[in-house]
């Protein structure tokens, strides 16, 4: 069954500088929406609203048809990854898996080859890069029908970064994902829709060309989209 995140009108204002200005976005089951942007241009502040934790002036999300003013309060909804870890680090691996899928989760995770070694470790005890995987790994096999990562890929090895694009790739059939990075490289490679906020409105992009006509790639970038 497909899904349909519908984001109108938001606007927000820190002080007198207003860095969100009617911003619309959709998002449905199978999107993978790479959100671009130079630091401190809103990518954050727009998830944590999308996400309810965080009010505008103005917003109007609606969900498979049904306004939500604060998304989180209702169960399978939509899910969010910060920038910080969200996880209680006294409790063991294997009990937060519990807490969040349930029994039948932890199977995801033992038979894990990252993982797999580190279901008794504790949380705190987990390094930077497998804090990370655990997250995003907890949040694609949620009951979730729309997933926001801020900075997925930070901190984490190149070949588990690997891992993760293909492990969104495949749960994106079930779910739509909105997800920025600092890396944009890692961006394109797993989105399958991208847009650039900048000048707090957000523009859709087709090609490298809009990125660099926009100026957020120079002229002389080698990427491939």
């Amino acid at each position: 069954m497909c899904s349909l995140l519908e984001i109108d009108s938001v606007i927000k204002t820190y002080s007198d500088n207003r860095i969100l200005t009617d911003i619309y976005l959709k998002c449905q089951t199978g999107d993978i929406i790479g959100l671009l942007g130079r630091n401190g241009t809103g990518k954050s502040t727009l998830l944590k609203i999308l996400f309810g934790s965080e009010q505008g002036e103005t917003k109007f999300i609606r969900i498979d048809g049904k306004v939500h003013n604060r998304a989180y309060q209702t169960k399978g909804e939509i899910a969010y990854l910060p920038q910080d870890s969200f996880l209680p680090h006294q409790l063991t691996v294997i009990k937060t898996i519990e807490l969040f899928l349930g029994k039948d989760g932890i199977q995801f995770f033992e038979q894990d080859e990252l993982m797999g070694r580190l279901v008794n470790n504790k949380i705190n005890d987990l390094s930077g890069g497998e804090l990370r995987y655990l997250e995003i790994k907890l949040l694609l096999n949620s009951s979730s029908k729309f997933l926001l990562f801020d900075e997925p890929f930070n901190g984490v090895a190149p070949v588990v970064v690997d891992q993760l694009k293909v492990m969104i790739k495949a749960h994106s059939k079930n779910k739509g994902i909105i997800l920025t990075d600092h890396d944009y490289r890692n961006v394109l490679d797993v989105a399958n829709r991208y847009c650039l906020l900048t000048d707090g409105s957000l523009r859709a992009i087709s090609t490298l060309e809009d990125l660099i006509k926009w100026g957020y790639l120079p002229v002389s970038s080698g990427v491939n989209t």
